[in-house]
């Protein structure tokens, strides 16, 4: 199927070096279509959304900002905001900037840790993209809703 003028605009936004440093596809050599279709396959079977799972990890990016003063606790989460200065635009040509900053979180039951960025909250609610496998801010699906949920 060829791609439309826009698909290659965005395939093109996902690689090193043109809107992120490492881009957003890692290794993988999928089309986009294809990475979102497959996470959107392990949620349907997990019975989570993925805009259940932005909501969640925007509910704990509002939390953890409230610290100026470093990490902190939050029922069995250790929440970290990280800011960076400037702003970061969405790869999918859509509208709008998002502040550059990473959010870590550690939980502390499950010995699970992972990060993410107020790109990425609007990347999956949007569209459903959790990066590709291999980048290194890749969320995946199975974690984040074993973690979340």
């Amino acid at each position: 199927m060829k791609q439309t003028e826009k698909e290659m605009q965005i395939q093109n936004r996902m690689q090193p070096g043109i809107i992120s440093s490492e881009g957003f596809l890692g290794d993988d050599s999928r089309h986009i279509h294809d990475i979102i279709a497959d996470d959107e396959k392990t949620l349907e079977m997990l019975d989570v959304t993925p805009e259940e799972i932005a909501d969640k990890l925007q509910t704990l990016t509002d939390i953890a900002y409230q610290s100026p003063y470093g990490p902190i606790e939050f029922e069995k989460f250790t929440l970290e905001y990280l800011s960076y200065r400037g702003k970061v635009i969405c790869p999918f040509v859509d509208p709008g900037v998002y502040v550059k900053a990473v959010i870590k979180l550690i939980d502390k039951d499950k010995l699970i840790e992972f990060s993410w960025t107020p790109l990425h909250i609007h990347m999956i609610r949007e569209h459903h993209f959790f990066e590709g496998k291999g980048s290194k801010f890749r969320l995946e699906p199975e974690l984040l809703v074993k973690c979340l949920f």
